[in-house]
Order: C-alpha cells, then sequence, then structure tokens
C-alpha cells in the first residue's frame, strides 16, 4: 500500500507526518510519501491570527488536497483543526498523544512579564490569572523562531505547547528559562498534544487499526465541547479530557472542572451539551 500524506512544511508539520509515517508502514505495512503544502496562514506571516480568524488558516488548503484526491491522508495538530469536517472527509483518528500542558517560556532574568507574545485569547485570558499587570503582543513563527524572539528581547515571555517542543526535541534554550504551567494555571487547547489523521470517509476504517483508541476517546468528547461552543480562535475557550476529570475554561466562567467517567467518554456529544447546559450556555 503507498500513501501519499498532506501536510505543512514547517519543521513541527514535517517531524509529526515523519511520524505518522513510521506509524503506518509499522502497522499497515504502507510506503507514504509527503506532499508538502504551504498553507494560507503559512503564507500570510503579517496577518493576526485573531484578525482574521485563526480557524482554517493552516488546514483548508490540507483538505482541498484530500477533496481533489492529490493526497490519501492529511496530517494535522489537532489544535489547528476546527470542530467540523467538510462534507466527504473525517478524522480517522489520532497518534498516541503527547504532553498537553503549556509552557510558559520567561527571558533568562525574568519573573514577571510585563510583555508577554500570544496572539491566543484562551492563553491571554488565562495567563492575566498569573501575571495580572502584563500586556499581549503577536508574535508568529515557528517554535525557535519564536524562542529566538523571547531570548532577543521582543518581549518577555510567550506561551508555546510541551507537544511542539518534545516532538522537535527542545529541552532547553538560550537566553530562555521554561516553566510548565498546571491545568489549574492554563487549560491546554482542544486537542492539543494529538496529531490527527485526516482523510476522505472511505479510507477511514483502513487507517484506524493504525491509530490509538485512548487518545481518540479523550479528544473526541474535547472536539464535542468545540462543536457545540461553535469556537474559533477568536474565543477564549478550551477543553481538556484526562482520565476522570474535564478541565474546562471558557471567557464567560473561567476555569473550572468536571468528574468524568465511561459513560461520559462513550456518549460525547450528550455529555458536552449537558456540562454547556450546566454552565449556563
Amino acid at each position: 500500500m503507498k500513501l501519499l500524506l498532506a501536510t505543512r512544511k514547517s519543521p513541527l508539520a514535517l517531524a509529526q507526518t515523519e511520524m505518522v509515517a513510521a506509524r503506518f508502514k509499522e502497522v499497515l505495512g504502507a510506503e507514504c510519501e509527503l506532499l508538502k503544502i504551504v498553507t494560507t496562514g503559512d503564507r500570510q506571516t503579517d496577518w493576526s491570527l485573531i484578525k482574521q480568524g485563526g480557524k482554517g488558516l493552516f488546514t483548508a488548503e490540507l483538505e482541498q488536497a484530500l477533496l481533489r484526491g492529490d493526497a490519501h491522508a492529511a496530517v494535522h495538530s489537532c489544535k489547528d483543526l476546527p470542530g467540523e469536517n467538510p462534507p466527504g472527509l473525517t478524522v480517522a483518528g489520532f497518534l498516541p498523544r503527547e504532553l498537553t500542558h503549556d509552557v510558559l517560556v520567561l527571558r533568562e532574568g525574568v519573573t514577571v512579564p510585563a510583555t508577554i507574545g500570544t496572539s491566543s485569547p484562551r492563553r491571554q485570558l488565562q495567563i492575566t490569572k498569573l501575571f495580572p499587570g502584563a500586556t499581549f503582543t503577536e508574535i508568529r513563527g515557528n517554535v525557535d523562531t519564536r524562542l529566538k524572539k523571547i531570548a532577543a528581547g521582543n518581549a518577555d515571555a510567550t506561551i508555546l505547547a510541551a507537544a511542539g517542543m518534545r516532538r522537535l526535541g527542545i529541552h532547553s534554550w538560550p537566553g530562555v528559562v521554561f516553566r510548565p504551567l498546571q491545568f489549574s494555571e492554563s487549560v491546554p487547547a482542544v486537542g492539543q498534544g494529538a496529531i490527527a489523521i485526516q482523510c476522505r470517509e472511505e479510507l477511514a476504517a483502513q487507517l484506524a487499526p493504525a491509530l490509538d483508541a485512548a487518545t481518540g476517546r479523550a479528544v473526541t468528547l474535547e472536539r464535542a465541547f468545540q462543536a457545540l461552543v461553535g469556537a474559533g480562535c477568536q474565543v477564549a475557550f478550551a477543553a481538556h479530557a484526562v482520565g476522570d476529570t474535564l478541565h474546562f475554561f471558557h471567557e464567560r466562567t473561567g476555569i473550572r472542572t468536571f468528574p468524568l467517567n465511561d459513560a461520559d467518554y462513550a456518549a460525547p456529544r450528550e455529555t458536552a451539551a449537558r456540562i454547556l447546559k450546566e454552565l449556563g450556555f
């Protein structure tokens, strides 16, 4: 079996797609080739993700490649994926999930940042609780670009996903200090730490044996919240399911936690609807 995998060209996207290719070869015996695509979000480096609406900016071209038949599957950072699939496409599943927490990246010598480089409303509103006096600026670019900008003093701090740094082999960086954030400080984005494999609906069953059921169970529940809240990049919202706990954040509610059981995971949409109703949505 030969599979064409659509991917962005960023170092992290390529590293993640190589992981998917290795998994498909190991489990399915598939030979994979990478179809490298530059997305709108990659091209428009001067755009504000908030003003333009970040959801879909890093995924639409990959989805179009699937619909045209140019690729068999597309590899996404799950947190970039909108809550709903275009007609004809589905998420076949996920690789085993990496670390899910956010990391506060501080310029060396800074303990209380005055300026924080993040355009994410989710991160801004949550980190404001830790540093009420901070102002925010937008920092775009690959992980290493953002780290260099903080070390150079473009801002006092930024926030990155631990998963991306781990996959790139970044455990330290000159001129900056890493501080992991607890879920009580910053609830991760829906799907954070998960690599999603999207494909045309008819191929999903063929790819599923190579994908991780436990990650799928948690992320499917998180994405049910995303679909019902209708959250794009402009909404400060997060849902993270881990074990018997849902960590939830919304600009209207702040950080909340809810108990989860097997029945909740088995009926993700009903669980999301029930909890959102409890919260007054």
